[in-house]
């Protein structure tokens, strides 16, 4: 039996130099595309017979656009973004190739895939999708397969919600004027884990982590309801309500916290 070819657009950076690496591993010719290595794409897309694209989330349709059509019809076109919706349509319009959406739910520097979650979004075909999940399984990961629009919604909250949390505490932060070095002394673990996260978004990838916030369909639903909760805790802080907050915290509904608080009063 042939080789599986695999090409990686994207493959010498960030998770796409993770996943060259795993394949390779595995057994698998794969050759790469970077900014630093730019070959022929039309010619590297037909010669694959999976060819991947994971470039930054700005940049995936136009890439996926640009190398679809030429991949073979007997192949596979896949993405490693972490967005789903517009990447797998976008690959179904791009090529008559079979089409699976990928997210792997880790980062580049995990030594291994063994006990990570990956998500495979179809699109087309089953042949490509069934190999790459048995793959993955074979190598302890864990595979969830759902689809593109109900990942979307889920990583509105997973990656959204966590980044829309980290972004608004970092800029607080900066507005508030606080010295580093003193709150530093005054950290705690937990504050100091905050702290390490807050720089690896606001100094070592903006552009990814502004991408997916901005990306995301559900993030704007998102953004509401966070909104609300801090408005409602805004108003329970300003008029010393513990009980009410409290309340909420334990589930219960406004009116009946703010009930409870009054007939203690």
């Amino acid at each position: 039996m042939k080789k599986i070819r695999i090409g990686i657009v994207g493959g010498t950076g960030g998770i796409g130099r993770r996943f060259a690496g795993f394949f390779q591993d595995a057994g698998f010719p794969v050759r790469t595309a970077g900014r630093a290595s730019a070959p022929d794409l039309p010619a590297m897309a037909r010669e694959s017979d999976i060819l991947i694209v994971s470039v930054p989330i700005d940049a995936t349709p136009d890439m996926i656009r640009r190398v679809g059509p030429h991949v073979r019809g007997d192949g596979l076109l896949m993405d490693l973004t972490s967005l789903k919706t517009e990447p797998v349509r976008a690959m179904l319009d791009a090529t008559e190739a079979e089409v699976v959406g990928c997210h792997p739910l880790f980062g580049p520097d995990v030594p291994s895939i063994a006990g990570q979650n990956i998500v495979l979004c179809p699109g087309r075909g089953r042949k490509w999708l069934d190999w790459l999940a048995g793959l993955f399984r074979e190598n302890s990961a864990r595979v969830l397969e759902t689809t593109p629009e109900h990942h979307d919604r889920m990583m509105a909250v997973v990656q959204g919600l966590t980044h829309l949390d980290t972004v608004v505490m970092g800029l607080t932060l900066r507005e508030a004027g606080m010295d580093p070095e003193e709150l530093e002394r005054f950290s705690t673990p937990a504050f100091r884990a905050r702290l390490k996260t807050i720089e690896k978004v606001f100094d070592g990838s903006p552009g990814l982590y502004a991408g997916i916030i901005m990306g995301n369909p559900a993030i704007p639903e998102m953004i509401r309801r966070f909104e609300k909760n801090l408005r409602d805790l805004k108003e329970l802080v300003t008029r010393g309500d513990v009980e009410a907050l409290r309340g909420q915290m334990m589930g219960q509904p406004p009116e009946s916290s703010q009930g409870k608080s009054k007939a203690g009063k």
